[in-house]
Order: structure tokens, then sequence, then C-alpha cells
């Protein structure tokens, strides 16, 4: 059974991703919540769909759930963009595409606290999942999303995240 490693270090930050210390993954996950940073890839293609991951069932936060296509914590001594460009080669094997940064924000859960750098791409080329990290994925319309927000179909942080940097449009 694959698990996440307790002891990978991450970098401790304040809100404006300034590094202050370390901390291990199972410190940054057990409740304490202190801020950490993670980067967030959401994939478009050309038809204007957004590819979404589904997490496995194993994973020690929001398992089975569908998220956001690339997600992940920023190892200590990594910089935002290393982080993003590991992150996808492993999640999607993905190599060549451009990001466009939306922002960063900070996220809170019962047990953490994420400071999250956004990105976007739109990418048509090959996708592949990575088989030990991801349990699959695979590409949603405007539609289909919108329709399941709220059924706890995905995670409450990409729901958040859809409607801060995708929907605040329609929604005002």
């Amino acid at each position: 059974m694959n698990k996440d490693n307790e002891k990978e270090i991450f970098p401790i930050v304040d809100e404006e991703g300034n590094v202050l210390g370390r901390i291990t993954r199972g410190e940054a996950h057990d409740g304490r919540k202190v801020l950490h940073p993670v980067v967030h890839l959401h994939v478009f293609n050309s038809k204007g769909q957004l590819f979404l991951q589904r997490r496995p069932h194993w994973k020690d936060i929001q398992p089975d759930r569908w998220d956001t296509a690339v997600g992940g914590h920023v190892d200590f001594g990594e910089t935002i963009d290393e982080a993003l460009n590991r992150e996808v080669k492993e999640e999607l094997g993905i190599t060549g595409f451009i990001p466009q940064k939306l922002g960063h924000y900070v996220f809170e859960s019962r047990r953490e606290k994420e400071l999250v750098y956004v990105n976007k791409t739109v990418y048509d080329g090959p996708i592949r999942p990575s088989s030990e990290e991801l349990d699959g994925g695979r590409f949603f319309s405007p539609e289909e999303i919108k329709a399941r927000m709220g059924q706890g179909f995905f995670t409450p942080n990409f729901e958040n995240e859809y409607k801060k940097f995708f929907l605040a449009g329609e929604l005002s």
C-alpha cells in the first residue's frame, strides 16, 4: 500500500512566502496548522475543459475525491517554480507547458494550513497520470463541474479555488 512520506521536509512560511523554518509532512498535517507552501496547476485543454485528478484512497488528506490537476508541496530549499515543474512532471508526465500565475492565498482545513500558489495552463498534449500518486484523471466540462459542486465529489479546496479563480465573474 502506498503512503505519504511523513518525514519529508517542508518550509514554514509567512503569508508572503518568506521562509521561517522547516517542518516535516507529518507535523504539517497533524493539526498544528503551521503555514507551508503548495503549488497548484489547473490544466485546461483548448476546448475549455479542465483536467482533474482523482486522489487515491491511501492519501492522508481528502482520499477518493476529484481535485486540481496538480497539487503538491514545496520541498525545503526548492523554489515555487521548481516545485511546480517537479510536481507536474511527477503527477501528469507533462514537461512542455507554460504556467500562468493566478495568485496565492491561505487555505486552512481542520488538519493543516497552506499557502497555495495557483497557476493555470492550456495544454493539448499527452497526459500520463502517475499510477503511484493518482487514481487516474480526466477532463470535465465547466457544466459538469458546476453540476457536481457541493456534493462531496470534489475536494473542498478545489471547489473554493475554482469559485475564486474561474467563476468569480459569473457569481457577481
